[in-house]
């Protein structure tokens, strides 16, 4: 089964018309997208776009052939055009097999926006669904779609990343499911940054006028298995890794600043990373990482090294200097070493957040001078344990590594 992108772009296109954002005014020649509209095996087209036609005589196809039009989404603005000799276009309603093209089994998907998703199957058994923007399958439920496997599934990743991660913990998309991304806005820059973003969540995506084969393995980047976040305060370095985690389900937080109970300041930035946070998330608040680490289980979020090293110097009374020569920094040179041995041996996908506070002002204190050094030693020796290390600076992420 053949799959044709007429269009991968958001509903109104990209650029948007009118928009004078910094990533509308860099998305074009390659970087310019239509809306998104697929057309099947030449037979079956989803979602009827401007120009469509226009489109696949593009990418050396023709609507001639087509035998059933349907659409996942309410259209704003004028009605499209029927091209001539089309069918009419229709959306079918949730839960609804449609058997109106010879070979093929169509069958619309409910979802928990306005409209409608559908699941293909084609003459051959090869499986893809297409999500509509802003959508996310309703009403999954573990192991509701585990006998269904699809290869190939075109969805609203940067938009919607948790309809990722239900498809993913229900086992509707497994490591060889082919995951593309559609329905692409000005949310993220194209090139570069777009497949970077995207391949955190394992996906990929391609210009208008691709012609994909479903079932066909393609070499997408595998999601890091160690990952360290760094950056100064306020950077973004926490949105950047929870960002990387949230098309997968089951993720376990790892908090380690703890309550502070009384520091509303502290408890209002709490709150504001447990409502970014999705839903099926779970929190563990403690310094304890290396059991962890060394537990099977879903992937880790660990937020921060940063805090992770207070509580250490701590234990070991690196404060004061008389403790501090008298066996404190032999202790702490342990845990810090325990630390990236549990990093290296553990079988977790995780990711890793620190400050990186080397490039400042000489800190005033000798005790800040301290965790100062001890934070970039210990930062470079989990760092040196990681498949990817990223730098965020002004909310921009570097990949420094992988």
């Amino acid at each position: 089964m053949e799959v044709t992108l007429l269009g991968t772009g958001a509903p109104a296109g990209l650029p948007r018309p009118g928009c004078s954002c910094a990533v509308c005014a860099t998305s074009l020649g390659g970087h310019a997208r239509a809306a998104t509209s697929l057309l099947v095996d030449g037979a079956l087209l989803l979602d009827l776009t401007p120009g469509a036609a226009f489109a696949a005589a593009r990418a050396g196809r023709s609507l001639g052939g087509v035998g059933q039009v349907l659409l996942t989404h309410p259209h704003d603005g004028p009605p499209v055009e029927v091209p001539a000799g089309l069918p009419q276009p229709a959306r079918a309603s949730d839960g609804r097999d449609l058997a109106l093209l010879t070979g093929y089994r169509v069958r619309a998907v409910a979802i928990d926006a306005p409209g409608t998703g559908y699941a293909v199957t084609g003459p051959d058994g090869q499986r893809l669904l297409y999500l509509p923007p802003g959508g996310a399958p309703a009403g999954l439920e573990e192991g509701s779609e585990r006998a269904e496997r699809y290869d190939m599934v075109l969805t609203d990743v940067v938009g919607r990343p948790d309809g990722l991660a239900k498809l993913r913990a229900v086992g509707a998309v497994g490591p060889t499911t082919d995951v593309v991304a559609v329905h692409l806005d000005h949310d993220v820059a194209p090139g570069a940054e777009l497949r970077r973003r995207l391949a955190a969540a394992g996906a990929r995506a391609v210009p208008d006028g691709s012609t994909l084969t479903v079932g066909v393995y393609e070499d997408v980047p595998d999601v890091p298995r160690r990952t360290m976040v760094l950056g100064g305060a306020r950077s973004g370095k926490s949105v950047e890794a929870e960002r990387r985690l949230e098309s997968f389900p089951d993720v376990l937080y790892v908090a380690t600043g703890g309550a502070r109970g009384g520091d509303t300041e502290w408890g209002s930035r709490v709150a504001a990373h447990r409502e970014r946070r999705p839903g099926s998330w779970r929190t563990k608040e403690t310094c304890d990482v290396a059991p962890l680490l060394a537990e099977e289980g879903p992937p880790l979020l660990v937020d921060c090294l940063s805090l992770w090293l207070t509580d250490a110097m701590d234990a070991v009374g690196a404060w004061d200097d008389a403790v501090w020569a008298d066996g404190g920094e032999r202790a702490l040179r342990s845990r810090v070493a325990e630390l990236a041995e549990a990093v290296r041996s553990t079988r977790r996908t995780v990711v890793l957040v620190s400050n990186e506070v080397g490039s400042g002002i000489v800190p005033a204190t000798a005790s800040g001078r301290r965790y100062r050094d001890e934070l970039g030693r210990l930062n470079a020796a989990v760092a040196n344990e990681c498949e990817q290390v990223v730098l965020v600076v002004a909310g921009q992420a570097l990949v420094l590594r992988g």
